[in-house]
């Protein structure tokens, strides 16, 4: 029985400690600002100071460090902090992401490496860094895939082998840390109301009809709403879910 069993006043995440990234803003400033609510001891992963300062003034007992995740070093450089502020690791929460639209033939290297350096190295760099640490926890990942990693988005082949990439290695973690208590899961929104959206711009000449074949009847999800199947997934009320990929696309992926 969890201690949370024991005392129904208690979180599953009360204690646990948590790095999560993308932890600026939209879904991943959701996830820290929840997880924290419920009791959890927050590290949080981003780029922009201001931001993050802004986010963590809410979260009582958080932490956050500005981090490049297409960086190796700079990724176990975080956990190693993480682990060195709060004395353990319990979950990782790859939120971190980025997608613009492009006409493929106009896709340049660099372009090409970025997207998969923010969407799918950076995890992988977390993951390995992690690992040994969620080990001794008896810990887990949340990987937040998309509804581009289990179908095609037009515009979108780098962010789509990228999402698709962070499935796969969803899955293959599962596998290897199958006879441990360590779990694996993801989760693929669908259309969330975050900067991401916002701040969309279609590329030149874009077939609208094509763009709008992943959009869901009931609309947008609020980020808030995808963090509660992530703060699920996070604590021990979840420990039978290992491997799991998980829609949260308001019915997208019915059709």
């Amino acid at each position: 029985m969890t201690d949370a069993a024991q005392n129904p006043g208690m979180s599953v995440l009360d204690g646990k400690v948590v790095v999560v990234t993308g932890a600026s803003s939209g879904l991943g400033a959701a996830v820290v600002r929840l997880l924290g609510s419920r009791g959890a001891r927050v590290y949080g992963l981003a780029r922009d100071p201001d931001r993050l300062s802004e986010v963590f003034a809410e979260v009582p007992h958080g932490r956050w460090r500005v981090t490049d995740l297409a960086d190796a070093g700079a990724c176990a450089d975080a956990i190693s902090d993480a682990v060195a502020e709060f004395g353990r690791l319990d979950c990782l929460v790859n939120v971190a992401g980025a997608h613009t639209m492009r006409h493929t033939p106009s896709v340049t290297d660099e372009q090409w490496h970025r997207d998969l350096a923010v969407n799918l190295n950076g995890p992988f760099f977390l993951c390995r860094a992690a690992l040994p640490h969620l080990l001794e926890t008896a810990g887990n990942i949340v990987n937040v895939a998309s509804t581009a990693g289990t179908q095609g988005q037009a515009y979108s082949a780098a962010y789509c082998a990228a999402k698709h990439g962070l499935i796969g290695l969803t899955r293959a973690l599962a596998v290897e840390y199958a006879h441990t208590a360590v779990r694996v899961n993801a989760v693929c929104p669908g259309g969330m109301l975050t900067p991401q959206v916002s701040n969309f711009v279609a590329p030149d000449g874009a077939d609208f009809d094509l763009i709008m074949r992943t959009a869901s009847p009931r609309g947008m999800s609020q980020p808030a709403e995808v963090a509660k199947l992530i703060a699920f997934l996070a604590g021990d009320d979840a420990s039978a879910v290992h491997g799991a990929v998980y829609a949260a696309d308001n019915g997208r992926s019915a059709d």
